[in-house]
């Protein structure tokens, strides 16, 4: 998809729809009333009617086959009041949705009225949601009933700052393909989408991007002496892959920010093992991973100055011979032994090797995330994602520059109390402490691994995918977090565009 400002009166535009946002309890205005006249009234008239009270989603669609436009779609964004930037990803999703699945190739979004205060932020969250509106599930499917054909957007600019615009074009268009590209990577299947799968996808982005990659294999993870994470993999016959990609964009400065993603390309549970039922979903327990390849791809694109890693460990959790059983002891990379109770509890297992190689690799700063635990969908369902961190500064730091991106993310406790649940009687840690607080003693058992580099995880159970479709969002994987990792990148580097309540983001000191 091609997403392009455009310059002209909207009344003038050739395409093949035109779209337009309307707020809840508004009359047209502006040139939304002008369009309106030129069809007729039919906005006004569909709003009198009833037809479309202004709930976020809503639709008119109006035919107008003698103007250059031909189609107009009218989006309702909710009350004013209420807008939030983020909205106009969902209203661009919306429109490439709706409209693409009418067999339209060419449509033009016209920007609502007094959004003058960061228009570059205004372009980047048309230009993410236009290319995430048009991410498809059906990329197995040889003859798929509806396929989403829009091709080109143009963004009406108007008299708004085109630099501006360009800007955040740029960056919207990098973002909604990371954010489809991590999606791509959950939606594979496991027979595709194997640790090596996995590490040949980072592979494509380190050469598209001009990004280091690094990816080692089970013997030199086996001489960094990572028993946490080979222990997880033992009962596969797919070899592990730890992938490090690393992204150099300021070279004087010797901080560092990591971020790490849970890569386990199918998970059964282990010895552990988990019911039939839905197992098939297990393919998505690599997101975190996903998610962290993807925002690199972002970050190479974006080019800010900072220096940051991404580090994924990936395999798959396998019942067999080999496998690790209940009651064994394993050695993590810093020396802690760790009893493993259940085998299902994979995830923090691997991520506690994937936090040690950062923090060896120089890390100052890191985020973690990984579809982590039931438990955080119990607590939050798929409204947010958890957030738990060892560090006030550092988890502020992530949740201001996340909150703008509409992504959510809750602050949850990091007490001692947690920590005490995980410890064992045999070895020094084990590696679930039973079902009260499962999130947070799942955190604690990482926070063992970080010592006292500030660092927040993120556990994404309940948001790495859905079983809804919305008007804006394909069903299955969201993509997230890789939004609120581009931002917390940006914010560091002190060159955020999208900023929470229009405040201003310095570097990092």
């Amino acid at each position: 998809m091609h997403v392009r400002l455009a310059a002209g009166a909207p009344l003038q535009h050739s395409c093949d729809a035109l779209v337009v946002p309307l707020f809840r309890g508004e009359t047209p205005t502006g040139e939304v009333a002008a369009l309106d006249a030129a069809v007729g009234g039919a906005i006004a008239a569909a709003l009198a009617a009833g037809a479309i009270a202004g709930k976020l989603g809503e639709t008119v669609y109006i035919a107008a086959p003698t103007q250059p436009f031909r189609r107009v779609l009218a989006i309702a964004l909710g009350e004013r009041a209420s807008f939030e930037p983020y909205l106009l990803a969902r209203y661009a999703g919306i429109a490439v949705r709706y409209l693409g699945r009418r067999n339209l190739k060419h449509i033009a979004v016209l920007l609502p009225d007094a959004l003058d205060a960061n228009p570059a932020a205004d372009a980047s969250f048309v230009a993410e949601g236009a290319i995430a509106g048009a991410f498809e599930t059906s990329v197995y499917q040889k003859q798929p009933e509806k396929r989403i054909a829009v091709e080109v957007v143009d963004l009406l600019a108007g008299d708004r700052d085109r630099a501006a615009l360009t800007r955040g074009l740029d960056r919207g268009i990098a973002l909604g393909e990371a954010v489809n590209l991590a999606r791509t990577l959950a939606i594979t299947p496991a027979n595709d989408m194997t640790p090596t799968h996995l590490a040949a996808a980072a592979e494509r982005v380190a050469q598209a991007g001009g990004l280091s990659i690094d990816v080692l294999d089970e013997a030199r993870a086996r001489a960094e002496g990572m028993g946490s994470f080979l222990s997880v993999a033992a009962g596969s016959a797919q070899p592990p892959k730890l992938i490090v990609l690393t992204y150099t964009g300021d070279p004087a400065s010797s901080e560092r920010l990591a971020l790490v993603g849970k890569g386990i390309t199918f998970d059964t549970g282990g010895i552990s093992l988990k019911p039939p039922e839905r197992m098939e979903e297990m393919k998505y327990d690599m997101s975190g991973g996903a998610a962290v390849i993807a925002a690199m791809s972002a970050v190479a694109a974006l080019k800010p100055k900072i220096n940051v890693i991404g580090v994924v460990p990936a395999t798959e959790n396998m019942p067999g011979g080999k496998a690790t059983k209940p009651g064994d002891i394993v050695t993590a990379m810093n020396g802690k032994t760790i009893e493993v109770i259940n085998t299902d509890a994979e995830g923090r297992l691997i991520l506690a090797d994937a936090l040690c190689y950062a923090r060896k690799l120089g890390a100052t700063r890191i985020v973690d995330a990984a579809t982590l635990t039931g438990a955080c969908v119990i607590a939050l369902g798929h409204a947010a994602s958890a957030a738990v961190s060892n560090d006030d500064a550092w988890a502020e730091r992530f949740l201001n520059a996340a909150k703008p991106t509409g992504e959510r993310y809750w602050r949850m406790p990091a007490y001692d109390d947690y920590a005490t649940a995980m410890k064992s009687d045999i070895a020094d840690l084990k590696n679930t402490g039973g079902r009260p607080a499962g999130t947070l003693t799942a955190a604690a058992f990482l926070k063992a691994f970080v010592d006292d580099t500030p660092w927040v995880h993120l556990d994404v159970a309940g948001t790495a995918y859905t079983d809804t479709e919305t008007a804006w969002q394909a069903k299955g994987p969201t993509g997230t977090p890789v939004r609120a990792f581009v931002a917390l990148v940006e914010s560091v580097a002190g060159s955020p565009i999208v900023h929470a309540n229009g405040a201003t983001t310095v570097a990092a000191s």
